[in-house]
């Protein structure tokens, strides 16, 4: 007796060895396991019956009745099978209850196959981020309840924060797929508004696994907020400026020269030239463009755009037909501090690519531009000014003295970027990450936002659709209290403001204004075919004089105090009127 049970107990031992049952977490049992275990215990059984036979041929003798051999086997797969199922149950019933405090409990919005596969999803989703509550369904008005996934579809005959409460739910995940963009934000907005958190997913594909769905679930951005229509791009007008040619993007390391050299890409150019003085970011741009477009030529230069020498070899060797002028010193307050950087990167850097342009017979030249050119109050927007000017008069003075000239300048001007390097959400980001506080220079401060594809869009758009000489300015949609924007951003990221994550008022920044204009006093408009373009019709200035001022300015520069260089600015651009500066004195 006590040999046929070690035989028993070997056997099995050996195969639970080779198949290595032993290895997996219990708690942590799948399908695998099961299956592991089914084998190893399937294959002891037929060891044990080979052995039985043997002995009966050899011996004329059995070891085992063969029927208990049979019952044997299936009682001690049931038993080892349930184990694990017993065990994994209890941990996750009675061991597991600090990792379900941590859960969200959420709701879905929507009861369609989009809504149901994300259900699907989350439910499986491991490590678990949420216990659903339910589905929100505002097409079903029936008064009879029903469920899905044994989770109840309720009719949106409320507003969604009582539901939510109702539901004791503390997120919403918007899977319907019918909502409009203006819906969206009504909703997202009264979740906020009520200490809501607020989750989305993009449409569904057939082809998705559910890990790949449950990846796609994600926090509300504050980008989605922006009550924006989306761009339609006269694609085959920008693709015949750019189909096959040599694109050169200075400033493309920055946030605004990398998305235009994306984008770039997709119009199919011969070559691309990226320009940066930046080593390690340029390094960074050209890893992640690496096979976007494999018929594009990318060339990499490491230059500095006030170094004229060095751009007339990138202008000899590449001969571009197109440039997009995106290099600039852009921070306000450290420009203030700096006026002589200011004017040598944003003034001298557009004058030499802008003069190289005339002398390489460059077809079109794309002057990114700022919204703080417009009555500047800041050394930066004055500088930025100062080039616009020069760009506009150089056009002006070569369609007037030699038509064979056939550069196009053009000036591309809009406001803040949300995302990009420096600006105002990385850093409330940032601060949220630290537990606050976020700073605000002053409660009423009020800007105009784009997402970084979107001005790169119309960036292309202009460049393309542009005859020369003008500046285009882009429909920037409704101007965004900051302060606003600060306690959005906190609670999109779960808390309360003022109470998990406090508010500062710092004061206004040297050159900082209240709100950003995009036209100066004297300027109106015309229409485009692009609704969000415009182009702004200003008072022509002189060549001659722009251009002398501008040397005069950049051969003393060396030479003279930060306020005889703001001075010099002032002269040329007179409505530059300083704020929050020392050099309000010399507007006196």
């Amino acid at each position: 007796m006590a040999t046929r049970y070690g035989l028993i107990i070997l056997i099995n031992s050996i195969f639970f060895l080779i198949y290595r049952t032993y290895s997996g977490i219990i708690r942590h049992s799948t399908f695998i396991d099961g299956v592991k275990l089914l084998t190893s215990t399937t294959t002891s059984y037929v060891s044990l019956l080979i052995i039985n036979f043997a002995c009966h041929i050899l011996f004329d003798k059995m070891i085992f009745v063969t029927t208990g051999l049979f019952i044997s086997y299936v009682i001690s797969f049931l038993l080892l099978f349930l184990f694990r199922i017993l065990i994994k149950y209890i941990f996750e019933k009675y061991m597991n209850i600090e990792d379900k405090k941590k859960l969200i409990n959420a709701v879905i919005y929507g009861s369609d196959a989009n809504a149901i596969s994300v259900a699907n999803a989350l439910k499986t989703e491991t490590p678990s981020r949420f216990k659903l509550r339910g589905f929100i369904d505002k097409f079903n008005q029936n008064k009879t309840s029903k469920s899905i996934l044994n989770l109840p579809i309720i009719n949106q005959n409320k507003k969604i924060h009582v539901i939510l409460r109702s539901l004791k739910a503390d997120a919403l995940i918007i899977a319907e797929k019918s909502l409009s963009k203006e819906e969206t934000i009504a909703l997202v907005e009264e979740c906020l508004e009520f200490n809501f958190k607020v989750f989305t997913v993009p449409l569904i594909t057939d082809w998705e696994d559910e890990k790949q769905i449950s990846n796609k679930v994600k926090s509300f951005e504050i980008e989605d907020l922006l009550d924006r229509k989306p761009i339609v791009l006269d694609t085959r007008s920008i693709s015949n400026k750019l189909d096959g040619k040599t694109i050169l993007i200075t400033g493309a390391a920055g946030s605004i020269g990398s998305e235009i050299t994306r984008q770039v890409l997709s119009f199919n150019p011969r070559k691309i030239i990226i320009l940066d003085q930046a080593e390690t970011p340029l390094h960074n741009l050209r890893l992640s463009i690496n096979g976007i477009n494999e018929n594009v030529i990318i060339r990499s230069v490491l230059a500095d755009v006030r170094n004229r020498a060095d751009l007339e070899q990138v202008f000899q060797k590449y001969k571009p037909s197109v440039v997009y002028h995106a290099a600039a010193y852009k921070h306000v307050p450290l420009m203030e501090e700096n006026p002589s950087q200011a004017i040598y990167t944003n003034v001298l850097g557009t004058k030499n690519l802008a003069d190289l342009s005339i002398q390489y017979e460059v077809e079109r030249f794309v002057m990114v531009s700022t919204d703080k050119a417009v009555n500047p109050s800041s050394v930066m927007g004055a500088s930025k000014r100062i080039a616009e000017k020069y760009v506009q008069t150089l056009h002006e003075k070569h369609r007037d003295d030699n038509n064979q000239i056939n550069t196009k300048f053009i000036t591309t001007r809009f406001g803040n970027v949300l995302g990009s390097n420096g600006s105002i959400v990385p850093l409330f980001s940032k601060q949220i990450l630290e537990g606050g506080p976020l700073t605000i220079t002053h409660p009423e401060i009020i800007r105009y936002f784009m997402t970084i594809p979107e001005a790169c869009q119309l960036v292309l758009e202009a460049g393309a659709m542009g005859k020369g000489g003008e500046i285009f300015i882009f429909d920037m949609g409704q101007p965004v209290k900051i302060i606003d924007l600060a306690k959005k951003m906190i609670r999109l990221a779960g808390f309360l403001p003022y109470k998990d994550i406090d508010i500062k008022i710092i004061g206004l920044r040297p050159g900082e204004k209240l709100y950003e204009e995009l036209l100066n006093d004297t300027s109106k408009t015309l229409a485009t075919h692009n609704e969000k373009i415009l182009i702004a019709q200003e008072l022509q200035d002189n060549y001659k004089k722009i251009h002398s001022d501008t040397l005069d300015l950049l051969k003393n520069i060396e030479q003279i105090s930060n306020e005889e260089i703001v001075a010099s600015m002032k002269k040329i651009v007179p409505e530059f009127k300083s704020m929050n500066s020392v050099f309000q004195t010399l507007d006196v």
